[in-house]
């Protein structure tokens, strides 16, 4: 199991114990590799991968989630989840469980089951990759988490307070199947979750279940109007045609004004260079989920 001490809100060496306690003696051999560093995820990952072992489990948030997922993909190595994080979007839209214990249950009494990942240069992402606004939004949630401590109530305020500090939007070019398409805008959101989708009442999560992603550019260019959308998200009554452009496809390219540009990743953020080619990588990852085909997450779809 690849552990991410720095994930959610409760004790991660208690919580690691309390799963040790429970799948030590049911597998043929159980090992624990924990660390406070996210950016030493996905090397634990691979060396679990090289060392043998048919199946890692994540345990943390989806930042924790994607890093093990990346070093997966690709291989015959299966991936079991346990949700540590604070929205857990990944767990849900497998249906495995909200919680840790129900997650368990699922390692305990599943099947595998192959799922689409997406895939932004080469770098690998669960739920949604996203330009301009939230980048910026992330930075300010980190100081706000290291004042505040970590909750949804901070990760909302987050949004507020970058909010009154963009100023400028992006000029970009979103290219598909050969055809070039130019905006302006304060915000680009690749989504990959349904569950995501559905949670923030946005159109698109049926073609991402049928392998594609939902690209929603924003139509709001200043913080205002943006706000304005992002209250209207949280409270369900967002309509496609006023807030966002959408563009439905399995792969495509945007090229922005700037060469380098800071990305949103799954809850983490890298600077990258300009272009941006993505596309979806079908059936690449192996995951455990419920064996019955049921879903232990409340309104999801297994």
């Amino acid at each position: 199991m690849i552990g991410n001490l720095g994930s959610g809100k409760k004790d991660g060496r208690q919580q690691a114990q309390a799963i040790r306690d429970a799948l030590e003696g049911k597998v043929a051999e159980f090992a624990l590799r924990e660390t406070d560093r996210g950016d030493q995820l996905s090397s634990l990952a691979r060396q679990a991968v090289e060392d043998g072992f048919d199946i890692v489990v994540a345990h943390g948030g989806d930042g924790t989630q994607s890093a093990v997922a990346g070093a997966l993909t690709g291989t015959e190595t299966v991936m079991g989840v346990l949700p540590g994080g604070t929205f857990n979007y990944f767990a849900r839209d497998l249906g495995v469980g909200e919680t840790v214990e129900d997650a368990l249950e699922t390692l305990l009494d599943a099947r595998v089951r192959r799922v689409d990942v997406g895939q932004i240069e080469n770098l690998v992402f669960l739920n949604n990759v996203s330009l301009g606004a939230y980048p910026h939004i992330l930075k300010t949630r980190e100081g706000i988490y290291e004042r505040w401590g970590r909750s949804r109530l901070a990760a909302y305020w987050s949004v507020l307070v970058a909010m009154r500090r963009l100023r400028h939007p992006m000029r970009l070019t979103a290219r598909v199947d050969g055809r070039s398409r130019n905006f302006t805008t304060a915000l680009v959101f690749v989504a990959r979750s349904a569950y995501q989708l559905e949670a923030f009442g946005l159109d698109g999560a049926d073609a991402i279940r049928a392998g594609n992603f939902a690209v929603l550019i924003a139509k709001a260019r200043r913080p205002l109007p943006l706000l304005r959308s992002a209250f209207r998200l949280a409270f369900g009554l967002s309509a496609r045609d006023s807030d966002f452009d959408l563009i439905i496809t399995d792969s495509l390219t945007i090229e922005t004004g700037k060469r380098q540009q800071l990305i949103a990743h799954d809850g983490e953020k890298t600077r990258m260079v300009s272009p941006f080619d993505l596309k979806v990588r079908h059936g690449a990852l192996k995951v455990l989920v419920p064996a019955d085909g049921s879903s232990k997450t409340k309104g999801a779809e297994a």
